[in-house]
């Protein structure tokens, strides 16, 4: 199904993680490697093309994954002619495409290259959001910047790295005048310390800060 410019309807998917690297899956029997997508059947939406690819493709269910964002108009790309079959030449020029940003909320495990008879990849990786436009083939790239960048404002935030020993909302003894300085410091409520370690307060900054056990000296 062709436009009247003879590009053909299509979705392209990006997938993250939950750090927020993308899938990039290598085509079968080729070292061309790439995000998924596929062209839009006539009377599907979008976003059902979309969800029948990322079955056919990757193996993953709507449950799986959860929609951040899409863009919002098609973005075109044309095809060298030396990579469209010779009985189309002349018909088809390219693709326009929905880009999907998509969240995977399932494990890594339940991702699948041969959930069909026809697999699109026979390898995949996860890499940084950015790298892919260093890495696909070059009539593609334009496309790839566009989707990466209009969608780029779309990531979650990763989850902060929590330090399960050291709290960032501890006061300074200088923000309590009824805490002597010389007192015994305590540990506050709710801060696990290491298995023998003290609670001190750092000479530097008079803050209280968690310090591992003293180990004896050599």
């Amino acid at each position: 199904m062709l436009d009247r410019e003879g590009f053909r309807p299509n979705v392209g998917i990006i997938l993250l993680n939950q750090r927020n690297q993308v899938f990039w899956g290598k085509r079968v029997r080729s070292h061309s490697w790439q995000f998924p997508q596929g062209g839009i059947d006539r009377g599907e939406t979008p976003e059902q093309a979309m969800y029948r690819e990322l079955h056919e493709e990757v193996g993953l269910m709507p449950e799986h994954v959860g929609i951040v964002a899409r863009t919002r108009d098609w973005l075109r790309y044309e095809v060298p002619d030396r990579f469209i079959r010779r009985d189309a030449r002349g018909h088809y020029k390219g693709q326009k495409q929905i880009w999907f940003l998509l969240r995977l909320l399932a494990q890594d495990w339940n991702l699948n290259l041969r959930a069909t008879d026809h697999p699109e990849f026979d390898a995949w990786r996860w890499h940084d959001y950015w790298v892919p436009l260093d890495v696909v083939v070059e009539f593609k790239r334009g496309v790839y910047e566009l989707a990466l960048t209009e969608l780029a404002r779309h990531l979650p935030r990763p989850p902060p790295q929590r330090n399960r020993f050291l709290r960032t909302d501890l006061r300074c003894d200088a923000d309590r005048p009824d805490q002597p300085s010389h007192a015994p410091v305590s540990a506050p409520h709710g801060l696990e310390l290491p298995p023998g370690g003290s609670f001190d307060p750092d000479p530097n900054t008079d803050c209280r800060v968690a310090s591992a056990p003293r180990q004896p000296a050599s």
